[in-house]
């Protein structure tokens, strides 16, 4: 009783393509897809560069923002 045969698995796919239809699941399929991509890309670009010297040495990149507020150059008057 512990595992599902592999026709329990078979009902409960053809309960899902019922329930929600073929064009949605490709839907839902591509749109986790192009979020899974897009957390890789975003991973990989990251907010660091390696130093093609010393590989070991990561340093990050600062970005300058209009919106962007630096806490530590405030200071309370």
């Amino acid at each position: 009783m512990g595992s599902f045969s592999i026709w329990h698995w078979l009902i409960v796919l053809v309960i899902v393509v019922l329930v929600f239809g073929t064009k949605k699941l490709k839907n839902i399929g591509a749109d986790l897809g192009g979020a899974v991509k897009g957390f890789k890309d975003g991973i990989k670009d990251g907010g660091a560069s390696v130093d093609p010297v010393n590989p070991a040495q990561v340093t990050a990149q600062k970005t300058s923002d209009a919106n962007t507020v630096d806490v530590e150059a405030k200071t309370k008057s």
